[in-house]
């Protein structure tokens, strides 16, 4: 099973990777930063509808202070959803901040109500971090899912994700067995492939949802990943691969017992031409995050020898030996896996 880092390493954006992000509209200025929400007034635990500790904890602000957050936080939002239109704002409102300490990242978690009809939505305000910003890049361009974020100086803004998460999915619905098992497996075996593609680790069932999409026969299932803070900086090979994480384990109990070995290679065939795809599309988008990435300091140089030659192992061969920084790998990687998929 896969035994993640105690605590990563912080990686400050540096100027190449803010020259894509200003080139590629990721970074704006910001009227709430990540640090104006740590003058924290105080704070509850938050628990969910059953009772349960959600390890969030609900903060409060002096009135002064929260009045002003709060419009600045609204401004924010607009901007992540709409661009530079901020004229829908007077009818939102940030009717609550939430903070997590667990993790790496310790995000606040935004609550936007919009008082017209009372309909809410969620965004994140984190640090800025290099290897979460190009966790968040890499997704955008080469998985199905495209993501909204905004940069400013040390402040990282995300959008919600929406879905179930991976670990209440696994305790509660697994075991009902009243949904296409096949479907979920298919699509497990499908995330697997593309987080190995471009090494994306850690995905234990809470850094990831399940979107459920009703068709007119079936359900369709995807599974996305939320958190993109271990992008390429283990340096073990089973980090990127959700399967050898022990609480995916009932997942990967169901996929061996619904699909065949060949069922699973053509699921795997089927993502990489699809990436390939995607690569294609957005060539030069990529190469220009990779050009930044691949002189990027995104892990210990340790970790980076480690997983050089667990890559070497894995694919037989000795094309990694000559990469010298995690971008070289996930480059070199990119380009095994998907290279040789035929796009018919």
């Amino acid at each position: 099973m896969a035994l993640i880092s105690k605590k990563k390493l912080h990686y400050h954006i540096r100027e190449p990777l803010r020259e894509y992000l200003r080139h590629y509209d990721r970074e704006t200025p910001l009227p709430v930063s990540y640090r104006d929400l740590r003058q924290i007034g105080g704070s509850f635990p938050l628990f969910d509808r059953k009772g349960h500790d959600t390890l969030w904890e609900t903060v409060f602000y002096e009135p002064q202070a929260l009045r002003e957050l709060s419009t600045g936080l609204t401004q924010v939002y607009a901007r992540l959803k709409t661009g530079s239109d901020l004229s829908f704002t007077e009818h939102l409102l940030a009717d609550r901040i939430d903070y997590c300490r667990f993790g790496n990242s310790n995000p606040f978690r935004v609550r936007v109500v919009n008082l017209l009809n009372d309909n809410h939505d969620y965004f994140y305000v984190k640090q800025a971090d290099a290897s979460r910003v190009y966790g968040l890049e890499l997704e955008h361009l080469l998985s199905p899912n495209r993501l909204s974020y905004l940069v400013h100086g040390d402040t990282l803004v995300e959008e919600h994700i929406a879905g179930i998460p991976g670990d209440d999915f696994i305790r509660t619905r697994l075991p009902q067995q009243h949904f296409n098992q096949v479907r979920i497996a298919k699509e497990f075996v499908k995330f697997n492939e593309r987080c190995f593609a471009r090494l994306l680790g850690d995905m234990r069932s809470y850094n990831y949802v399940i979107v459920v999409t009703p068709d007119f026969e079936d359900d369709q299932y995807r599974v996305r990943a939320i958190d993109f803070d271990q992008q390429s900086y283990e340096g073990r090979k089973t980090m990127y691969l959700p399967q050898y994480f022990k609480d995916n384990l009932p997942v990967i109990e169901m996929c061996s017992r619904f699909l065949k070995p060949e069922a699973i290679r053509q699921y795997q065939t089927e993502e990489r031409v699809l990436m390939m795809r995607r690569v294609r599309r957005g060539r030069s988008r990529l190469k220009a995050l990779m050009d930044c990435m691949r002189h990027d300091e995104l892990a210990p140089a340790a970790k980076v020898d480690q997983l050089k030659a667990e890559l070497n192992q894995h694919h037989r061969t000795t094309a990694f030996t000559r990469c010298d920084s995690m971008g070289d790998l996930v480059r070199q990687n990119l380009m095994l896996m998907l290279g040789p998929a035929q796009d018919h």
